[in-house]
């Protein structure tokens, strides 16, 4: 039994025209395949250039929305510690140092009257808190002509001045108040920046 029913036959086949190539043909046959590949390869560079340009300019544009939120995130945080430390300042520590700073403010504020003046007898009212201050600030400045009066409707840090015509007031509680004003509003308008 015979396999050739199973194998291809080529010899039935005609043959078809045979391909001449001449040297001149054959160099630009492979000119145009290396212009086909050098163009191929050219434009593979610049799809990946501009993809590569696009996706640099998309990451950058997040960082710069990351790093804007993140900076809108620190300046709130910030805020939001800021408001009770300074909130306890003016309500703890203010107060205490503007007492302490009573008697160098009320020496100062006789030196300019006197000096604006003449050496003229000045007379001082305050609250009875702060009589003892303005004793031992008379008793340390022998040079000043003071009469102390006692008003026990003046508050802590209020004290008055009166010299000849002229009156002048020191009120160390309207400072305080002004400075939580001041504080109070800075948050406030921080916060509506903010929203």
């Amino acid at each position: 039994m015979s396999i050739t029913h199973l194998l291809d036959d080529f010899g039935s086949i005609t043959q078809g025209k045979p391909v001449t190539m001449t040297d001149i043909s054959l160099e630009e046959e492979r000119l145009g395949a290396f212009e086909k590949g050098y163009q191929a390869g050219w434009d593979d560079c610049v799809k990946s250039q501009v993809e590569d340009g696009r996706r640099i300019t998309a990451d950058l544009v997040q960082n710069l929305q990351d790093l804007s939120f993140t900076y809108e995130e620190v300046h709130a945080a910030i805020m939001g510690m800021m408001h009770p430390l300074l909130q306890q300042m003016t309500t703890a520590v203010l107060p205490a140092l503007s007492h302490a700073m009573l008697a160098p403010h009320i020496t100062e504020i006789l030196h300019d009257l006197l000096a604006t003046h003449g050496r003229q007898q000045v007379q001082i009212m305050a609250g009875p808190e702060d009589i003892p201050i303005l004793l031992r600030l008379c008793t340390d400045q022998p040079d000043l002509s003071c009469e102390i009066k006692e008003n026990p409707t003046l508050a802590r840090g209020q004290v008055y001045f009166r010299l000849g015509e002229g009156e002048h007031a020191l009120d160390m509680q309207d400072v305080l108040h002004r400075i939580e004003q001041a504080i109070s509003g800075f948050f406030t308008e921080n916060q509506r920046a903010v929203a």
